[in-house]
């Protein structure tokens, strides 16, 4: 069994007290009405109680949607709206697409020193929310530089796979702040372009750019990065590269939306998310709400009450 108030508990206690409080002069009607306060009670509380038998209608869109997600040091950068990490509005932003295109299938990519295929693509919205938000940069001792040339073959497989089954849209989203970092010349993104039928090359940062913090080795504290490719060592910078990042969906066939201003993004979304929506309905295990039954125990005493008085009335 589980509770899920309305009004929260204490609240409704004081509520309750002060009712029972305006005592009725006769002991019948007085009995009444506190059987009325608890009926109210039992309602407000929200009383569930398992099931197997809980109808559920799951939307399903024929749409296939990748995310491509850099997670180079370079994401922590604090430029985003002021001094917020620019990983943290990946999140939210992509959160934001799961929820407008529930019923499509997710799959997330990563990119650092490698790239990897993180979640395969899944129709679980709240699981591909859970790995969204999981992700975080290696640690800067194992980080070797920014080069977004690392993700091109497994964006352009998983693509090509979700293409080959022939059943939905396929959409991608590329997320970066297209900096490179370790001397690596852009390559070319346009294999992936036969496979794709929407999304968004995303960029986040400034021109100005942000300084970054990296988890201690030591605490939990964060400590500011350092440029250490010179003395005396620089708080280290990171800057969107636009360049890139234009070029990249120049490649791909897609929009490209510096997120500063993500006005844009619902416009590409709703474009993306396909033709064919259907729902699929069935049964499973959960909780159902049992506070009809003290609903209709109260209007029981209710409409007696009214009889009641009308009765006095006549007389």
């Amino acid at each position: 069994m589980r509770i899920d108030p309305i009004i929260p508990i204490w609240l409704m206690l004081i509520l309750c007290v002060g009712m029972a409080f305006l005592k009725r002069r006769k002991r019948s009607a007085y009995i009444r009405q506190i059987a009325a306060i608890i009926m109210i009670f039992l309602i407000n509380l929200r009383i569930m109680v398992p099931s197997s038998n809980v109808e559920t209608s799951v939307r399903k869109l024929d749409t296939y949607v990748l995310f491509v997600v850099d997670d180079t040091i370079s994401m922590l950068a604090q430029d985003y709206a002021g001094d917020t990490e620019r990983l943290t509005a990946v999140k939210k932003d992509c959160e934001h697409i799961v929820d407008e295109m529930d019923g499509a299938k997710f799959a997330v990519i990563t990119f650092n020193n490698s790239a990897n295929l993180i979640s395969p693509y899944s129709d679980d919205s709240n699981f591909a929310k859970s790995v969204l938000d999981s992700i975080y940069p290696l640690d800067s001792l194992y980080a070797r530089g920014s080069s977004m040339n690392v993700c091109i073959d497994v964006m352009t497989d998983t693509l090509k796979r979700a293409k080959e089954k022939n059943d939905g849209n396929v959409v991608v989203f590329f997320i970066s702040d297209g900096e490179i970092t370790n001397d690596d010349r852009l390559k070319s993104f346009d294999g992936a372009k036969k496979y794709i039928d929407g999304g968004a090359v995303l960029g986040y940062g400034t021109k100005e750019g942000g300084n970054m913090y990296v988890k201690s080795y030591y605490d939990d504290r964060k400590e500011l990065l350092e440029d250490t490719s010179d003395y005396p060592y620089k708080p280290a910078v990171s800057k969107i590269d636009e360049d890139n990042l234009k070029k990249i969906a120049d490649d791909l066939g897609v929009d490209y939306i510096n997120m500063n201003d993500g006005s844009a993004l619902d416009k590409v979304v709703e474009k993306s998310r396909g033709t064919a929506e259907s729902t699929d309905k069935g049964k499973t295990i959960g909780y159902v709400d049992i506070y009809y039954l003290f609903a209709a125990l109260f209007a029981g005493l209710v409409v007696y009450e009214f009889f009641d008085m009308r009765k006095k009335v006549i007389k």
